[in-house]
């Protein structure tokens, strides 16, 4: 008869329940992330948006990359497709663009042309005659020029110096002059104002020191352009620079999404017609150099993605994940493939845990994995995304086999991942120390990778694990210190931050809970020595009492006389009594030396295969 049945038939048949509650689990994650969202349309088809940001890279190139080689079929390409929805197009350097008037007069678009002011004299130079060529050949299409984006954001250069630049230019072009930068540094320095024509200011709720989230952050720009306006008028504003990252990092209750990118820019466009301001979408395509130095926030403004793919940010119905279906597929593929390494499970217990278990490493490394081609730049963080992923995956086969009928392959791999099952911890306390510190010390442009930890914390949370007790101490020491600076850090409305806060609470305790395993091995063995060696003394004592006993009878004398004591057929009642007594204790004292299962038991929880008891080991403890 199978080994199965010897369990009751309701705790399966609730497994299998719980395993159904563990797909529609895995489907309400996948489906919840993806859902389509219906917002009403930033235009109609037919009405033109005023300007968009655009920088000429494809997906694989850069601004450092030298020499610098723009490729013109992809400019061509790409005034085409945003001539279908703008009527001019911003730019910001004029390197490598001289081309750029020519065919935006083909697709009838307009430019503001920009020059890239920096330290560098030279370069600096290089860029304003280019400006004041480009305007004077083109003054069809180029409608303004900027001179110098956030460069005294950047600090480099001065407001004297970026005044002179300005006065240079206006000097040689007849288009109207301007400077961009964000709206708080007009107001450190209104020596520069004087020296334009119109106002640029950039709005970005997202990168304000006090973030504002997607409910209010219109209503902040309205605000700041409504000051603008009022303090520099009769010169005109133009908001050079506004829009939403649809990936990244929270930052307080700002959150980067593609539903919150759609409805930033939706509702900014039906204000700014309503209210008849000048405005520039930033911006045209997502630009993966940008998170070199931005992570991965920096890469995806984009009303289209890198492949100039319509990310729905305009119009039509828009979502956060739009290939949901297929991380749902691979999540239900890895949840399967749990329960068959599993196989069996070897109790009613472990029949129900088996299906959560499933669900939740499937769920936590379909959304590791997500995250990783989100923010992935090069070479070191693939490798180190790929070893959480694999340390994640080995996790979920041990937890999947400490709930299974170990026999054949199935014991001889639990049995290797058993003995390493420090390891993994250590690990993943590892992972956790080196994330917490990077959040702590460099945060601004770092996700949050609770994903990556949450498995191997509930896992060894539930399911102690011994081994490495300093190295885990450290760990758990080192990341519980972080968790407050780092809460402070991105204040309490961040849910980003306090999901990974609450991963590194768990991932602490499972350390803690490692480090109280490895003391109890230290005390339990010779406690359970020094119990044996009182029971056998005990027991010792005791048959010498009992022999005395039966010396000191009339009976016992002539036994001990006689030398036939154990030849005798009866005895006296005390003389059977203390013969009782003394083989009672001497088969107790063998039970308990010769205990199979209190060595089976030190075997497995410390030594794996070894054959011998280390001297700090001890029993398990059924937690």
């Amino acid at each position: 008869m199978p080994a199965i049945s010897r369990f009751p038939a309701a705790p399966y048949v609730f497994a299998c329940l719980l395993g159904l509650l563990g797909l529609l689990a895995l489907f309400g994650l996948w489906f919840g992330i993806g859902q389509p969202v219906e917002l009403a349309d930033a235009a109609t088809p037919t009405h033109k948006l005023q300007c968009a940001s655009y920088t000429p890279f494809d997906k694989d190139q850069s601004p450092f990359d030298q020499p610098m080689q723009l490729r013109p079929e992809r400019m061509e390409a790409d005034l085409a497709l945003l001539a279908e929805r703008f009527e001019c197009l911003r730019t910001y350097s004029v390197t490598g663009l001289e081309e750029l008037p020519n065919m935006a007069r083909k697709h009838g678009l307009k430019l503001i042309a920009g020059a890239w002011v920096s330290r560098n004299t030279a370069d600096t130079a290089v860029e304003i005659a280019g400006l004041v060529k480009i305007a004077n050949t083109n003054p069809d299409v180029v409608q303004a020029v900027i001179v110098g984006n956030e460069a005294l954001l950047r600090k480099e250069v001065t407001p004297q110096q970026l005044v002179a630049l300005l006065e240079q230019v206006k000097a040689q072009i007849e288009q109207p002059v301007t400077y961009a930068d964000v709206w708080e540094f007009w107001l450190k320095h209104p020596e520069v104002a004087p020296a334009v024509d119109f106002i640029t200011i950039h709005l970005l709720p997202y990168w304000e020191d006090n973030p504002a989230g997607i409910e209010s952050a219109l209503h902040e720009v309205a605000e700041v352009r409504q000051t603008f306006g009022n303090a520099y008028a009769p010169k005109d504003i133009l908001i050079g620079e506004t829009g939403w990252p649809s990936e990244g990092r929270q930052r307080e209750t700002a959150v980067p999404s593609l539903v919150n990118q759609a409805k930033f820019i939706r509702g900014f466009v039906a204000m700014a017609e309503q209210n008849g301001w000048r405005y520039n979408l930033i911006e045209a395509f997502d630009q993966p150099w940008k998170r070199v130095s931005e992570g991965a926030v920096g890469g995806y403004w984009g009303l289209y993605d890198a492949d100039r793919q319509d990310k729905s940010i305009l119009a039509g119905s828009v979502s956060n994940l739009p290939h949901w279906p297929a991380w749902l597929t691979l999540s239900l593929a890895l949840a399967a493939a749990t329960l068959l390494l599993a196989g069996r499970p070897h109790s009613p217990r472990a029949a129900l845990l088996l299906p959560l278990l499933a669900a939740l490493g499937a769920g936590c490394i379909g959304l590791f994995a997500e995250l990783t081609l989100v923010t992935s730049r090069y070479l070191g963080e693939w490798l180190w995304a790929g070893a959480l992923l694999v340390l994640n995956l080995l996790v979920l086969a041990h937890a999947a086999l400490l709930l299974s009928q170990q026999t054949g392959w199935r014991e001889r791999l639990f049995n290797w991942l058993h003995s390493k099952g420090a390891l993994w911890l250590a690990l993943s306390g590892f992972a956790g120390a080196v994330m917490m510190l990077a959040l702590v010390v460099d945060a601004r442009y770092r996700s949050f990778p609770s994903a990556a930890l949450l498995l191997p914390a509930l896992v060894y949370l539930c399911r102690p694990v011994g081994g490495y007790r300093r190295e885990a101490a450290l760990l758990a020491l080192l990341i519980g210190a972080c968790i407050a600076p780092q809460l402070y850090q991105e204040t309490l409305s961040n849910w980003q931050a306090l999901g990974w806060a609450l991963t590194c609470v768990l991932l602490v305790a499972a350390l803690c809970r490692s480090v109280a395993a490895c003391g109890l091995k230290r005390k339990l063995p010779d406690q359970a020595l020094r119990g044996a060696r009182t029971q056998r003394s005990s027991a010792s004592t005791t048959a010498n009492t009992a022999r005395l006993a039966l010396y000191n009878t009339k009976a016992g004398r002539a036994i001990s006389n006689a030398g036939t004591a154990r030849r005798l057929p009866q005895a006296p009642g005390r003389t059977n009594a203390s013969t009782a007594q003394i083989s009672a204790a001497q088969a107790k004292t063998r039970k308990w030396i010769n205990q199979p299962r209190l060595a089976r038991t030190w075997q497995a929880n410390c030594c794996g295969a070894s054959t011998h008891r280390p001297t700090h080991c001890a029993p398990s403890i059924n937690w």
